[in-house]
């Protein structure tokens, strides 16, 4: 990344500004972050703010995106990409998908940069695949109150895979898998948050259903590593990036409970529809064409996390 010039659409979002700050910190040139902050906070860039060559554009980049080029590279991590975000903001997530990709990808083109398409685990829907590899199509129901999410990210990879075939652009996609880390919401609606902050409380550890569905959880700082790796090869497939090792929803409340020294008992509450059933990431393909694989253990991003939380929100705080 050393002298490249970096749009990252989406980057006052949660993994977005974690990119922003590896990219600078690889030697990046420039780096644009434009976001709209429908669901980013300018507030994750702070530490950016000042340093040579980061700047910031505040766009809705489903209108269009204000950036000058030449670029190099251009990652598209803009999405509403919690449960309760895209229930709010369903057309929203659908136009930032569909519309705002493909602007993204016009961005490429024009500048002959590399265009990466950050998409996600839920394109397998609720998997009749364990685990997941890339060549497994996906059962996704799309009329439900996830398909919002779920079909944008689907048409965002193949209006990208098109751009590549009929348009010459270079062209990356990411499946992303669960992520956690500092800069997440309190009150986004994931899991990671949603116990976090109850076991900051003291209170009862909410799950959906019985707690047997699984999980496998991420580091952001190895998603990133992931990010970079796979924007500097030469892959248009889609890759996976995760961390594969799986647990259930009662061994991740446990696993908080331990890392936060706090938390109530488990409760349960009905589990949404469409929720899935079973996530783990197949990560041969990151592994052989990247290199990569994940190096956080899950104790200790938690207690990364968890440190997060109490500095910036502090206990009963809302983020």
């Amino acid at each position: 990344m050393r002298g490249k010039r970096v749009a990252v659409l989406g980057g006052a979002g949660f993994v977005g500004s974690h990119l922003c700050e590896r990219l600078l910190d690889d030697g990046a040139a420039v780096v644009i972050a434009v976001d709209n902050l429908i669901t980013g906070n300018e507030e994750n860039l702070c530490t950016l703010n000042g340093r040579p060559g980061f700047s910031f554009v505040k766009a809705d980049i489903t209108e269009g995106i204000p950036v000058e080029g030449p670029l190099d590279y251009v990652f598209n991590m803009a999405s509403p990409a919690s449960p309760i975000d895209y229930a709010q903001l369903p057309l929203e997530t659908l136009r930032v998908g569909s519309i705002g990709t493909e602007n993204g990808l016009k961005l490429a083109e024009a500048n002959q940069a590399v265009f990466l398409m950050a998409s996600t685990s839920e394109v397998y829907g609720d998997p009749l695949v364990h685990p997941q590899r890339e060549d497994y199509w996906g059962n996704v129901n799309p009329i439900g109150p996830r398909s919002v999410y779920d079909e944008a990210k689907r048409y965002s990879e193949a209006i990208t895979a098109a751009y590549g075939r009929t348009k010459g652009v270079q062209v990356r996609i990411v499946r992303i898998f669960n992520t956690y880390g500092p800069r997440m919401r309190l009150n986004d609606g994931r899991v990671v948050p949603a116990f976090v902050g109850q076991a900051l409380k003291g209170e009862d550890f909410t799950v959906f259903g019985d707690g047997s569905q699984t999980r496998s959880f991420c580091y952001v700082k190895d998603l990133v590593d992931g990010l970079v790796r796979l924007m500097l090869s030469d892959e248009s497939s889609p890759v996976n990036i995760g961390n594969p090792r799986e647990m259930t929803i009662r061994q991740f409340a446990e696993a908080v409970r331990a890392a936060a020294g706090g938390g109530g008992t488990i409760i349960e509450k009905p589990l949404p529809k469409d929720d899935p059933k079973q996530r783990q990431p197949d990560i041969t393909r990151a592994k052989t064409l990247l290199g990569w694989e994940p190096k956080v253990p899950l104790e200790e991003g938690l207690r990364e996390t968890i440190a997060w939380f109490r500095e910036v929100a502090g206990p009963g705080t809302p983020a």
